[in-house]
């Protein structure tokens, strides 16, 4: 049945947005809506320097922690970004902070990893958390931190069983604090009976990314940092006393270098840029709620996950009432056109259908650096140069641990060891043909999900 195409002079409600009845934007905001608490003006508009310590690759919070880490340590650091300082995933993200601890069951990293290896990575996740934490108290930034906890909601009666089997591992190998809540008392959690139950988490947290972002490089500019925007890397070459990295605006001697662009690594370096897949993740942001309908619906105003292989996730916007939701991106559809977010829709009106009348005033989208077994990597190249990326979607708490961490290995110190350093770094032949697939194997999740097979 064809659809009525809706009034383009007035906004665009969820429930047009899932069934394709717009024309044009209908007022859409095709940005994110954490940019709307920070400023757009180049971050600092500074010539290139002759020399430094370290050059960093990438203004997002892997760069932006390791430039902070050496600045405190002494060091000089130079950040290139080749468009606006945080234009990435940094500021694009759904602010929700989780230690990566699910993204295997306990028993499956066990097999891949054995039992010591397993632990060590599953404890270390633990301890991400409380690094985010603390930097953020140490550096007194403010972006809406709050250790809100996370309820992954089971999607079917096996995944609450498989779930609560997981979190008893968890406890066991790892001391993780969590908890199940059954489908009876799930109305404490969700305003929803779409779901089966679902496990607790309360130590994760959730903040606003790009002040997050914006403090992180107010800090670095007090310490006599520099982050140059739209100076792209365009050649590393080493050369006797380090690295000659070349610019669109000149060249810059550094003794180290780190790659730090995750999602949006390129053929910089080749060694690296076969190694990460980028991954479309899109999100979504109401319009404000009236106050009994947003306590509704997120009683507990948590960070919010499903059991899904195409997953979504969702929470509440800091000091409002909106509720922003994200998931895969839709990629066969221009990324700036309403068409790119109907799946959003569609998937928040299955949970919360009395969304149906509420404004969509935001879209965006942004790239998740995944790898191909999954887990974040961090070391060197054969080349020397240093790199932290790979973080799989949990790059908020993982990216601002490994650029800590990487910092550390540069000045060699005695803590910088991870229990991800011996991990080996596996590449695909095919990796263009990897990438052009992403499409098709998120398709083929879904259609799993909607089968359950």
């Amino acid at each position: 049945m064809p659809t009525t195409e809706s009034d383009p002079s007035s906004p665009l409600t969820a429930n047009a947005l899932a069934l394709g009845q717009s024309r044009g934007s209908c007022g859409l905001l095709f940005r994110p809506y954490w940019w709307d608490a920070v400023s757009e003006a180049s971050t600092f508009d500074q010539p290139v320097q002759r020399r430094c310590d370290v050059a960093i690759v990438g203004s997002g919070f892997t760069g932006l922690c390791a430039a902070l880490t050496l600045l405190r340590n002494g060091r000089s650091a130079v950040v290139l970004e080749r468009g606006r300082a945080g234009f990435g995933a940094s500021t694009r993200n759904g602010g929700q902070i989780g230690s990566g601890n699910q993204k295997f069951r306990v028993k499956t990293l066990i097999a891949l990893r054995g039992r010591a290896k397993a632990e060590e990575m599953l404890r270390e996740g633990t301890r991400m958390l409380d690094h985010i934490a603390s930097l953020i108290t140490q550096e007194d930034i403010r972006c809406h931190f709050r250790r809100c906890g996370r309820f992954r909601a089971a999607v079917r009666p096996e995944h609450y069983e498989a779930m609560a089997r997981d979190m008893e591992d968890l406890a066991r190998i790892a001391d993780v604090e969590s908890s199940m809540v059954p489908r009876s008392e799930q109305s404490s959690e969700l305003g929803t009976e779409k779901f089966f139950g679902g496990s607790l988490l309360p130590n994760d947290a959730s903040l606003h990314p790009a002040l997050y972002h914006a403090g992180l490089l107010e800090r670095i500019k007090a310490a006599g940092g520099k982050v140059l925007d739209h100076t792209p890397a365009q050649h590393i070459v080493p050369v006797g006393y380090g690295f000659r990295v070349i610019t669109n605006r000149g060249v810059l001697f550094a003794r180290d270098v780190i790659i730090a662009t995750n999602g949006y690594t390129d053929g910089l370096v080749p060694e690296l840029g076969r190694r990460i897949v980028p991954v479309g993740s899109g999100l979504i942001a109401t319009s404000e709620l009236s106050e009994q309908l947003y306590e509704r619906l997120l009683p507990r105003n948590r960070v919010y996950g499903n059991t899904n292989r195409a997953f979504y996730y969702f929470r509440g916007a800091p000091e409002t009432r909106r509720i922003i939701w994200g998931g895969r991106v839709g990629r066969l559809a221009p990324s700036k056109s309403p068409a790119a977010f109907r799946h959003l829709a569609r998937d928040m009106l299955h949970v919360f259908p009395d969304l149906k009348d509420v404004p969509i005033t935001h879209a965006w989208d942004g790239q998740i650096g995944y790898t191909y077994d999954e887990v974040p990597h961090i070391g060197c190249t054969k080349d020397g140069i240093h790199y932290a990326l790979g973080y799989c979607g949990t790059g908020v708490s993982r990216a601002s641990y490994f650029g800590t961490k990487i910092a550390l290995k540069v000045l060699d110190k005695p803590d910088s060891g991870t229990s991800f350093d011996d991990l080996a770094f596996p590449a695909f032949p095919a990796h263009p043909v990897a990438k052009l697939a992403v499409p098709v194997v998120e398709t083929w999740y879904r259609i799993r999900d909607a089968a359950n097979f």
